[in-house]
């Protein structure tokens, strides 16, 4: 078997055999939603036979530890293969203000990686399991330069829509006109996307996007586009196929994988696969509650790891679900250490008395399950990747509520090409409040309007593609195997 590293990191090499090649694996910013597409494919990867090595910075590291019950450096069975931890000091003290600012952390994280990702991929080789390959995700472009300087080969893993990686391809080879300073509202229509109005291409590429850093970071993983040898998408062939055959042509091969959240169906079973989480809050029981419910009925309401409401809009959401009477679960999570200035939310005075037991409000949940469970109706998302894949994959229908990044492309599609979702706003840079009106409205919509029955079947078509995408030999199965294959290859030639 082969050997495969993972960053946030992640190494994976052959679980058997220490003498054989070990391929890695980078994703390395410490953010849940960057974690788990990369914890989930290396736990694929492992099933398959490989060595993995999970390695993210030392703040990552103490949730995951506390998630699971692993030690560093102590390969973990998993599958047919193995998975390990490794966890690397980024040079900042825990208290440092500056982890507070992103665009500085991504800065100080760079500096730290080109130093210590060497230095583990050394040791490792010391070690008797050399690196195969290095994978990465977009926002850490620069760990495809340290790969090459290794001689090491790359893949990097895109954690977006297909469509996003064409936006910004096309934006970095300046293709067709974008929103500039001179035309703000200028419309981009590329090859097989619907036109994207210039609230719909991720915000990042808006000249008048608070987060420009981003955007150049991703923008770096486009100018190294000639270094991996193969690009992973979390999506799945049947759900982009025009966008994904089209981008492989002019670009870079492309390997559908996804959903990686949704386990292969084959042979291949391990018994711990689902046990090792990487979560960075600790998830409530819901299951029992959602259990007491009927069919269809609950509007499930969450806005991922990151996205932070101002209290007004909490305010509005909460009273909107009160005028569409509907039973819901609602995720509120008390805000991180990166939202310093961001205050706990506050539930409207006398709200949880008027609700009873027809809501549920709890800091965090396995959404997963939620989507998952029978009772659930709907899902009010910011549309994140992840969520958008879980949602599409699990066939729930969304109300679309981004915030800023892909988001806003997600949503896009969401409603307008894959056809499973209601618009509740267009993003952040709309500056606006959504009113209690409008959100009874959405809910309505999406869950008894005329439009509803449509929806859910769209949304259950949409699963039986994904279920079949991840079925041994289905799409998202056969390019799993061929990329395990090509890291076995070149272990062996080395």
């Amino acid at each position: 078997m082969s050997k495969i590293t993972i960053p946030l990191k992640f190494t994976s090499s052959s679980a058997r055999r220490a003498s054989e090649k070990h391929s890695c694996f980078h994703g390395l910013i410490p953010g849940q939603g960057h974690v788990n597409p990369l914890l989930r494919l290396g736990k694929r990867l492992a099933d398959f036979g490989l060595f993995i090595t999970f390695s993210a910075p030392e703040a990552a590291g103490l949730s995951i530890r506390k998630a699971n019950n692993i030690a560093d450096d102590e390969p973990v069975p998993l599958g047919r293969g193995m998975i390990r931890f490794e966890f690397f000091d980024d040079g900042w003290d825990f208290n440092n203000p500056n982890r507070n600012d992103l665009q500085n952390y991504l800065a100080q994280l760079e500096l730290a990686g080109r130093e210590k990702l060497p230095q583990m991929i050394l040791k490792q080789s010391a070690q008797g399991r050399p690196v195969s390959c290095l994978i990465n995700n977009p926002f850490i472009p620069w760990v495809s330069d340290v790969a090459e300087s290794l001689k090491i080969p790359s893949a990097m893993l895109w954690v977006q829509s297909c469509a996003c990686f064409s936006v910004y391809y096309h934006f970095y080879h300046k293709t067709v006109p974008f929103p500039s300073e001179n035309d703000l509202e200028i419309d981009v229509q590329l090859p097989f996307l619907p036109l994207l109005k210039h609230d719909e291409i991720p915000s990042f590429l808006h000249p008048k996007t608070p987060y420009p850093f981003l955007g150049k970071a991703i923008l770096g993983q486009c100018k190294n586009l000639s270094k991996p040898f193969c690009i992973l998408m979390d999506t799945f062939q049947e759900l982009e196929r025009e966008i994904i055959e089209y981008m492989s042509k002019i670009c870079r091969p492309i390997k559908t994988i996804g959903p990686l959240f949704k386990d292969l169906k084959s042979n291949i079973t391990s018994s711990k696969e689902n046990a090792i989480r990487a979560d960075f809050f600790t998830a409530e029981n819901c299951v029992e509650w959602l259990d007491s419910k009927p069919p269809q009925s609950v509007v499930y309401i969450s806005f991922g790891s990151i996205v932070h409401l101002k209290q007004e809009q909490i305010d509005e959401l909460a009273h909107g679900l009160l005028l569409a009477g509907v039973l819901f679960l609602w995720v509120l999570r008390p805000p991180q250490p990166m939202e310093s200035e961001a205050e706990p939310h506050v539930l409207p005075e006398g709200f949880l008395g008027r609700v009873g037991d027809k809501g549920k409000i709890l800091r965090w949940v396995p959404q997963e399950e939620v989507l998952a469970h029978p009772s659930t109706a709907c899902f009010v998302t910011h549309c994140g990747w992840n969520s958008t894949m879980e949602a599409v994959a699990s066939g729930v229908p969304v109300v679309a509520f981004p915030r800023w990044g892909d988001q806003v492309t997600d949503a896009k599609f969401l409603v307008d090409v894959f056809k499973v979702g209601v618009r509740l706003c267009r993003g952040e840079a709309e500056g606006r409040i959504v009113t209690r009106d409008e959100v009874a409205r959405c809910l309505t919509a999406a869950i008894g309007g005329p439009e509803a029955a449509e929806m859910r079947e769209n949304a259950q078509k949409w699963k039986r593609a994904a279920e079949e995408a991840v079925a041994e030999g289905g799409s998202s199965y056969r390019n799993m195997e061929e990329f395990v294959y090509e890291v076995a290859r070149i272990g062996g030639d080395k």
